[in-house]
């Protein structure tokens, strides 16, 4: 248990990454630059342990997967897919109107990567909240990575890659998928940009190729905090809790409440159900390395932390939940009330789940399906307009001693009385 300012000195002296790793990833990524198909290979068998006949995944495995699919499973799935289609058709931006001779114009990524893990666990998930982002932005290739399994790719990935119409999946994983979407090999072709989330090694990665490829972000370890009161179900925030931890042991939760009895309550209940759970090995080492219960004296100071901690995930389970929405400004998403727990967010609600963490949500946000759209400018003056700024301009270009700016700006308006 913390006080506010306990919490605050501790946190600001902690730090997510390994950059042991650094140098790894980088000679991975020099490799897979160098060999290509073959460094992919023998990584396979390295890191995977797995011996990969083949590294695409035949599109009628997809429809396989998708055909033989529990039918419950499947359902879910294409619901999943027609909310988050439905909600990020309504976010997507278009084309604006002429504003004084000028205006913005969008235009889908031409060839995306997306990265799935599949490590713990399979993330169909994931193939909806990325895949289905850049369907609806209409990018015109579409491709997933996601590491090679010994009993093959999970039949659920696969579906969910069919529901979106991907157009190519590669079972490689790791920094060495990083690098293959970033510099291409004769198999898996060069994207544009690559996005999803992964371990430290996928985004030492990204972080390298960067330039080489857009990304959408540097992830660290997912997390969660939360500001609760007496109001609460105290027995489905213990599951939260757990929902959080049970990602990886760098999983972070964090319980925020100006009530200390409320919290000791919740800490006695979370050892108790964490004992008996799933994955209580990940969960344990999460819980005990980074787990914090926060003690805040007052609404402002449990603000002031959240804002701080700026997590992938805010939860307010509080009497009046929306008295925080204008106070809280650095989340990846904000859940409001008992019945928008950040569960309903992985899976089928709408926005994506790729959120920025590490505090990274202090100046970027989670990914949309705008981040799969590209803008420029469009400039097109009349003569009028033209007459009203080209003096101001060719003055500025003259303290710059930018001489042709400057006769590029005046020789239009040769010959004419403004000349």
């Amino acid at each position: 248990m913390y006080n506010s300012t306990q919490f605050l000195e501790h946190f600001q002296s902690s730090c997510a990454f390994d950059m042991q790793c650094h140098d790894q990833v980088a000679a991975i990524c020099n490799r897979v630059q160098q060999d290509g198909d073959v460094a992919l290979y023998d990584y396979n068998l390295q890191f995977d342990g797995v011996m990969t006949q083949e590294l695409e995944v035949p599109q009628s495995e997809l429809q396989n997967a998708y055909d033989t699919l529990d039918t419950h499973l499947r359902n879910a799935l294409e619901h999943s897919y027609q909310r988050i289609h439905d909600y990020q058709t309504h976010i997507r931006y278009n084309n604006q109107e002429p504003y004084q001779n000028m205006y913005e114009v969008y235009h889908p990524i031409s060839s995306v990567g997306i990265y799935v893990p599949g490590g713990k666990a399979s993330y169909p998930s994931t193939v909806l909240m990325t895949a289905t982002l850049a369907r609806v932005a209409g990018v015109k290739e579409i491709i997933v990575v996601t590491p090679p399994q010994k009993d093959g790719i999970a039949q659920s990935v696969l579906a969910a890659c069919h529901i979106v119409g991907v157009d190519h999946v590669y079972q490689v994983g790791g920094a060495q998928s990083i690098a293959a979407l970033a510099y291409g090999t004769a198999t898996i072709p060069k994207v544009d940009k690559i996005v999803g989330p992964g371990n430290q090694y996928v985004a030492y990665a990204k972080k390298l190729v960067y330039g080489e490829v857009g990304i959408d972000q540097i992830a660290g370890p997912s997390e969660i905090a939360l500001i609760i009161d007496q109001s609460c179900d105290l027995e489905a925030v213990v599951y939260d809790v757990l929902a959080q931890a049970e990602h990886d042991e760098m999983a972070r939760t964090y319980v925020i409440s100006t009530d200390m009895l409320l919290l000791e309550r919740l800490e006695s209940r979370l050892s108790e159900v964490a004992a008996t759970t799933e994955r209580q090995d990940i969960i344990a080492t999460s819980l005990e390395q980074h787990h914090y219960a926060i003690y805040a004296p007052t609404f402002k100071v449990c603000c002031d932390i959240m804002n701080t901690i700026a997590p992938e995930h805010a939860s307010i389970q509080t009497e009046q939940p929306q008295d925080y929405v204008p106070y809280i400004h650095y989340v990846g998403s904000l859940f409001l009330g008992g019945y928008a727990p950040e569960a309903i967010g992985d899976y089928i609600a709408g926005p994506s789940h790729v959120l920025p963490t590490n505090r990274t949500a202090r100046f970027q946000h989670g990914l949309s399906v705008n981040d799969f759209l590209t803008k420029h400018t469009v400039i097109q003056l009349d003569k009028k307009t033209y007459n009203q700024t080209y003096r101001d301009a060719a003055y500025i270009a003259q303290d710059e001693a930018l001489y042709n700016h400057e006769q590029s700006l005046k020789i239009r308006m040769r010959g004419t009385h403004d000349d």
